[in-house]
Formats: C-alpha cells, sequence, structure tokens
C-alpha cells in the first residue's frame, strides 16, 4: 500500500471511518493528524459496533500503530474515556497507540466558551458540537494553549492552568456564567495525566523514522472538504484543515512522502449543523430518515440529506489531489426510483459549475440536475462489483467520472464485509 491520506470529500460523515478500517489491513501506521471528539467514526465488525471520537479506527486492528498528531485538539479526560472503553471490550491499547507531546489541549473553559459564543449568535449559530474545539484551536492560533508535553510536568502544568483559569473565569462571569473550579480541573486532568503519558511522544520523529524503515502509511482524517477553515463554507465550518495539506501539517509528514489521496464520499450527499447546502432534499431526508439512517455518531443529530453533488466533489478533487475515490452508503438509495444528481449551479442566470466562495452566494445557488434511473433492488449482500446490479454500477461509475477520480471502493452496509474493492 502507498502511503496514503484519506480525505471527507463533502461536508463529513462519509463514512471514513469504516473505509480507514478497511484499508488498515495493508497499512503498518495510522495517523489521526487534526481535529478533536467532535469526529466521530463507526466501524462494524461482525456483530460489534464500535464509534471512535480521538483514536484512530486502526486500533481494531492487530499489530498496527495508531498515532493521534500535532494537529489535533485532544480532551484528555475524555480520551481515557475512550481507552478504558475499548479495553473493557477486549481491545488492546498499550503501545500500539501513540500521542503527540505536542497536541493541544481542551479545557473545560473551551466547552463553555464554545457554549457562550454559539448562544450569542442566536440564528447565525454555525451549528457546533459545543465540546470546545473552536476554542482551543484558537488559543493555539493565539499562543496560549497548554499541550500534552504540560502534563508529563505537573508543576508547569499547574502554574499555566491557574493562569488560563483566572482569565478565562474574568471572561465567562462578564457574560453571566458560573466560573470554573480550577482545583477540581487539576485533578481530573492530572489523574488523566497518570493514565496517558506512557503513550505521550514525539510523534514527528516515530513517523519520519517510520519512514526510512518504508512503513506503510494511512492518514485518517476527520470532518470533510467543506469543514475545511480556509477551503469550506466558511463560517459554517470547523477549526482546522480537513483537506489533504492538514494531514502533512498536522502530522510533520513532508508533502512528496505522499503517494495518494483518496476521497469518501456517499452515494448522496449529507451535512450536520448549518450553512448552505445546495442539493438538500426533504423528501429524501424524510425517507433516509425513516430507515434509521444519518444520525451523528458524535452528537446523535439528524442529519441534512440531498442529492449527489458532483459539483462539490470536484472542487473536493481538486483542492485535495484526490487520485481515486471511495462511495459509501450506495444501500441508502436501493429504493429511489429516480435519482438526481447535481452536476452544476445556477446564479443570477448564470451556470457555473464550481461552488461560490462566500456562504451567501452559495446559499442562493440553484441545483442544475440530470436524473438516473433507481435500481430498486437491494445491493446489500453483494461482495463484488459485478454482483450489483447494472443500474447501480452505472450510478456509481457515473458519478465517479463527474468528479475525475478512479473508483477505487464501493462501500453497501456498515459491516467490513460489505466493502466492495474494484
Amino acid at each position: 500500500m502507498p502511503n496514503t491520506i484519506l480525505v471527507g470529500a463533502q461536508w463529513g460523515d462519509e463514512g471514513k471511518g469504516k473505509i480507514i478500517d478497511f484499508l488498515t489491513d495493508e497499512a503498518d501506521i495510522v495517523v489521526r493528524s487534526q481535529g478533536g471528539n467532535n469526529a466521530g467514526h463507526t466501524i462494524v465488525i461482525g456483530g460489534d459496533k464500535y464509534v471512535l471520537h480521538l483514536i484512530p479506527s486502526g486500533i481494531l486492528r492487530r499489530s498496527k500503530t495508531c498515532v493521534i498528531a500535532n494537529g489535533v485538539v485532544i480532551d484528555p479526560v475524555s480520551l481515557v474515556g475512550e481507552i478504558e472503553g475499548l479495553r473493557a471490550r477486549g481491545v488492546k491499547v498499550a503501545k500500539n497507540l501513540l500521542i503527540s507531546d505536542a497536541a493541544h489541549i481542551v479545557l473545560p473553559y473551551h466547552r463553555s466558551l464554545d457554549e457562550l459564543r454559539e448562544n450569542q449568535k442566536g440564528r447565525n449559530k454555525i451549528g457546533t458540537t459545543k465540546r470546545g474545539i473552536g476554542p482551543a484551536y484558537a488559543d493555539k492560533v493565539s499562543r496560549t494553549g497548554l499541550r500534552m508535553g504540560d502534563l508529563l510536568r505537573p508543576d508547569v502544568f499547574k502554574a499555566k492552568l491557574a493562569q488560563r483559569i483566572k482569565e478565562n473565569n474574568a471572561l465567562l462571569k462578564s457574560h453571566g456564567m458560573a466560573a470554573l473550579n480550577g482545583k477540581k480541573i487539576l485533578e481530573d486532568y492530572m489523574a488523566a495525566a497518570e493514565v496517558l503519558k506512557p503513550f505521550i511522544t514525539n510523534t514527528v520523529v516515530f513517523l519520519n523514522n517510520a519512514l526510512q524503515l518504508k512503513s506503510k502509511m494511512l492518514f485518517e482524517g476527520a470532518q470533510g472538504t467543506f469543514l475545511d477553515i480556509d477551503h469550506g463554507t466558511y463560517p459554517f465550518v470547523t477549526s482546522s484543515n480537513t483537506t489533504a495539506g492538514g494531514a502533512c501539517t498536522g502530522s510533520g509528514i513532508p508533502p512528496h512522502r505522499i503517494d495518494s489521496v483518496m476521497g469518501v464520499m456517499k452515494a448522496y450527499t449529507t451535512r450536520v449543523g448549518e450553512g448552505p447546502f445546495t442539493t438538500e432534499d426533504e423528501g429524501l431526508t424524510d425517507k433516509l430518515h425513516a430507515m434509521g439512517r444519518e444520525f451523528g455518531a458524535t452528537t446523535g443529530r439528524p442529519r441534512r440529506c440531498g442529492w449527489f453533488d458532483a459539483v462539490a466533489t470536484r472542487y473536493s478533487a481538486m483542492v485535495n489531489g484526490i487520485d481515486q475515490i471511495s462511495i459509501t452508503n450506495l444501500d441508502g438509495l436501493d429504493g429511489v426510483e429516480n435519482i438526481r444528481v447535481c452536476v452544476a449551479y445556477r446564479i443570477d442566470g448564470k451556470v457555473i459549475d464550481f461552488p461560490p466562495t462566500d456562504s451567501d452566494e452559495l446559499k442562493r445557488c440553484e441545483p442544475v440536475y440530470v436524473e438516473m434511473p433507481g435500481w430498486l433492488k437491494s445491493t446489500e449482500k453483494a461482495r463484488k462489483f459485478s454482483e450489483l446490479p447494472v443500474k447501480a454500477r452505472d450510478y456509481v461509475k457515473k458519478i465517479a467520472e463527474l468528479t475525475g477520480a478512479k473508483l477505487s471502493i464501493v462501500s453497501i452496509g456498515p459491516a467490513r464485509a460489505q466493502t466492495i474493492r474494484l
């Protein structure tokens, strides 16, 4: 397997966790390079379902090393809970997990600030998970954040934390919010540090040494292209670079050591939270929700659903350098008679083939659709591409053609076995 970055080509929730788990069989090291516990990757193995938030999906494969790299923001208490939950289910979490000493820490005041700022926006809210991810990245950029390496030096951590608690409590109280208990926070985070300190190390050195040993690496992206802080539907985005470039800056791996970029996309489109969504369709949303589909793995929030947007995925392919794609959730369209595919946008009487940078302009865009016939048959038991209905094969080949990348994987269910490699 070449060193591969796997990215979401839409607005997140594309099924990256399952595809990462499938591909990990061919990799040696799986790297999470950005985001926080606002992400949720779901993997189904046999009858067991695992939802991971910070730990790379490769943890479910034996003899694989998982790395939480510099670009991730980590809630240590949440991470300990995730580790303990996996261990309780018989999953090994030991020397197979490494955590960057340079990764920034999410603290309780980050969550309070996240909630405060979201509530202040009112109808203009972004739709964050209120996990404190944005404020943690803001502290990182303003150079006031605490990092995982600080947990290894209790006196240093205590002093830095006390200062930050003092500053943020003053801010919270000025907005009528309760002050945080610094003593309790210190106790909780020092307890988490005791569990996490065996994992904390310089992951940049580890990864580059592994490159010299010809280790095969898989970079696990969180969220999706249109939630990227620079390239997404700003301001309705996350606070990190979710595109392929973020895997390099977030891990410390040089760009020229990356061999391939795989884009993961649903056979339709979904979005959680606020923001423009050109192909949103109420009927398709109701149909998928009635099937028990499209509820967030992290928050349980219902996802907004719409038709496949080739304008968006073409842009994703360009920004990320996607050379192969994985199409998931094809089975979600098994009962749809007529399937729409957006091939262009119309705005102010003009037809365009790229998404506008400005969210207000994007909101005014109307989709230009072509229709394809549905297959009206179950795809869930197919194990080879040739076993899919002809119309289903035609459909995935068409959306791959419109995206402009090679079709490599088709997923027709949550289980590992429901994954077709072309």
